[in-house]
């Protein structure tokens, strides 16, 4: 278990920027860290693996590491940019940690286990994207760390590489201990078991994946992950809407249904499998998936029970 209360602040020529946050991360869990840039989630992946001087307390597995060393923390980091040694075969970076720590796992086995066996004398220049971030995540996965820190390995790939790797991260992380930082709310949901939001470097909701997504706290949270925000009372009376500031998934509302409020369709763009299709309904405006192109005037609907009621006082979205 991975457990932290930390803060720390840094400054620059013209700001201030702090961050706190007080986490748990239990055996075999994934907790994402997910939020916009510059909110603060890869400073505090940094402050836990021991980068930057923080206050407060970090323990993983009852073991105070505050006052430890990167080296001496017992996390395995994997980098958004990899950090692989050029002058170093695939084989020997894997390997690189081995030499500090015992009961290391075999280099050529993760490989094999990655998918990238046949990549083992090969030079890290000479890698795609996608198998450096596989070389990366072997290297550390190869000194049996207590758990795991992984700051957006996914974002620089292109999209059919990140998916087929965001797969295999999931069966990966499937038995670790694991912070993973992403702005990607598909890859927060597809790879967390629970989400932490951040906002200007607080966590502005935690919990599991899914109530984080069907049931956001606030305003921000509800946008940040997705969900259209609109008031009960600009809908028109065949939606069923409750009263209040509501927040409703795009996966959640039916285009085209026999029964539902006319709509105005205001822009289509097309999504790999699908519509996203923006509509005008009564003074509202909501974003919903569709599978067919819909035409211009059509219907929605919302299942009951799908609304859910922001709490009262929300903010603005920009406030």
């Amino acid at each position: 278990m991975l457990r932290f209360d930390v803060r720390a602040a840094f400054r620059d020529d013209a700001t201030t920027f702090d961050v706190a946050a007080d986490l748990t991360v239990r055996d075999g869990e994934t907790l994402c860290l997910l939020g916009p840039s510059g909110s603060g989630k890869t400073l505090l992946l940094e402050l836990l693996a021991g980068f930057h001087e923080h206050d407060g307390s970090i323990e993983l597995d009852g073991r105070p590491i505050e006052d430890a060393p990167p080296e001496a923390r017992g996390i395995g980091f994997v980098f958004q940019n990899y950090a692989l040694f050029s002058h170093l075969s695939v084989r020997e970076n894997v390997a690189f940690g081995t030499k500090y720590h015992e009961n290391a796992r075999d280099p050529d086995a993760l490989l094999a286990r990655l998918g990238v066996a046949d990549l083992a004398e090969r030079s890290p220049d000479t890698l795609s994207g996608g198998e450096k971030q596989r070389i990366a995540l072997a290297r550390a996965l190869c000194v049996r760390p207590d758990a795991f820190l992984l700051d957006e390995p996914l974002s620089a790939l292109d999209a059919p590489t990140r998916e087929r790797l965001r797969d295999d991260l999931v069966d990966v992380l499937a038995d670790e201990t694991a912070v993973y930082v992403t702005h990607d709310r598909t890859t927060a949901r597809a790879v967390a078991d629970r989400v932490a939001v951040l906002r200007d470097g607080r966590v502005a909701q935690v919990g599991p994946t899914e109530t984080v997504f069907e049931r956001p706290a606030t305003r921000f949270v509800a946008e940040f992950t997705g969900a259209t925000v609109v008031a009960g009372s600009s809908l028109p009376p065949g939606l069923d809407a409750p009263t209040g500031l509501l927040a409703v998934r795009p996966d959640h509302i039916r285009v085209g249904v026999a029964e539902g409020a006319p709509a105005h369709v205001e822009r289509v763009v097309r999504e790999d499998a699908a519509y996203r299709v923006t509509l005008a309904v009564g003074d509202a405006t909501l974003v919903a998936y569709s599978s067919a192109e819909p035409s211009t005037e059509t219907t929605v609907a919302v299942p009951s029970g799908r609304w859910h009621v922001l709490p009262d006082g929300e903010r603005d979205a920009d406030e």
